[in-house]
């Protein structure tokens, strides 16, 4: 390649002898216009080449050439162009410059490619799952870990690709050894600048694997509930019960204690509390609980229970238990159960309501109390 490179300029040279009435810079244009042309050309070629030779392999290979198209004909000029000032007859100075700047370009444009060809295997993979179904824990541990993975990928390439570029450029050859070898005075700056992001970053890699948290899980942080909306390479983003987000770092989910609701499975026991007086019929409550949870759509089915968790010296504390398919919907079916069991209360069991708030209602205006009836 060197060794054509060379007769070529060679030829390039003999050429302009012949034509000197040309001055230089119409030389130099026309040499970069025919090897543009030619590179050019040569895209079509390579892209019609790598179509028919995908045309029967899977979607990944298929996608991936898709979206390398651009990325491809850029580079595919880059070294078009980089040919031509080297051919030419320009002024060694400004040619080496020229050179070193595409080749800085050239890199970056692989890396680019290297993370566009990351997130077309996170794609593929990522359409195996469907977020959508009612029972999404599968999906949402893969789709979680793909998510983490593929960022911090990204991350590592971008890295990577910037420090090799840097180090084709002699004044900040240093700096790119720095950022690939975290050594010298610049990448200790460096290093301590990054601690966040690489602290955040393994954190990252942490949640990946052992997985703490998933999208889509019902968790308590800061003592607020809401669910995971979005988890990218730094931070968590939770959307609470009323669509606010509260924006966590990765970090904050292996440091600090939090509630996952739906660590295993989507599915949970609602609780609600009732306040009722000694004389309550404990069986027409249960029965009618029962009987509520069978007539709603919310409940799952499975766990439907009522028991006098405490007894003070004015009421007893009922709890009543519900299991519901996921979080929002237990909210709701608590919801449902008190609402109902207060009506009942009210309509079919006036003597199980507490005592002191029917005293408080039969109140005189100067607060005296009305004589206790006899039972």
């Amino acid at each position: 390649m060197a060794n054509f490179i060379t007769d070529l300029t060679h030829e390039i040279a003999a050429l302009w002898r012949e034509f000197h009435w040309l001055p230089e810079w119409a030389v130099i244009t026309l040499v970069i216009a025919v090897f543009m042309l030619i590179g050019w050309a040569a895209n079509q070629l390579v892209f019609w080449l790598l179509k028919l030779a995908v045309r029967k392999r899977d979607l990944f290979w298929r996608g991936l050439v898709g979206r390398a198209r651009l990325k491809v004909r850029i580079m595919v000029m880059i070294i078009a162009l980089a040919l031509a000032v080297t051919v030419s007859p320009m002024d060694p100075g400004p040619s080496a410059s020229i050179r070193q700047a595409l080749g800085f370009a050239f890199i970056l444009m692989l890396g680019w490619t290297a993370i566009g060809a990351s997130d077309m295997w996170a794609i593929i993979y990522m359409r195996r799952f469907n977020m959508a179904e009612e029972d999404n824990l599968i999906a949402r541990k893969h789709v979680t870990q793909t998510r983490i993975l593929q960022r911090v990928a990204a991350l590592l390439i971008a890295l990577v690709t910037l420090g090799l570029a840097l180090m084709t450029i002699g004044a900040v050859r240093q700096w790119g050894m720095s950022l690939l070898a975290s050594a010298g005075v610049v990448g200790i700056i460096a290093g301590l600048a990054l601690q966040p992001l690489l602290t955040n970053m393994i954190a990252g890699v942490q949640i990946a694997t052992a997985q703490p948290i998933r999208l889509d899980d019902a968790v308590i942080v800061e003592g607020e509930w809401g669910q995971v909306e979005e988890i990218t390479s730094t931070y968590v983003v939770v959307k609470l019960w009323d669509w606010r987000r509260m924006i966590l770092p990765l970090s904050y989910f292996i440091t600090t204690p939090f509630q996952n609701w739906t660590r295993e499975t989507a599915r949970l026991i609602g609780t609600a509390f009732l306040y009722v007086d000694y004389e309550a019929p404990i069986d027409r409550l249960r029965a009618e609980l029962e009987r509520i949870c069978r007539a709603s759509p919310l409940w799952d089915g499975d766990v439907v229970n009522l028991q006098v968790t405490d007894i003070s010296d004015r009421v007893a504390q009922i709890r009543c238990l519900a299991s519901a398919r996921n979080a929002p919907t237990a909210f709701d079916l608590r919801c449902e159960i008190r609402e109902k069991m207060l009506a009942f209360l009210r309509d079919e069991c006036p003597e199980a309501l507490p005592r002191q708030r029917q005293l408080n209602s039969g109140m005189s205006e100067d607060g005296a109390l009305p004589a206790m009836p006899e039972r």
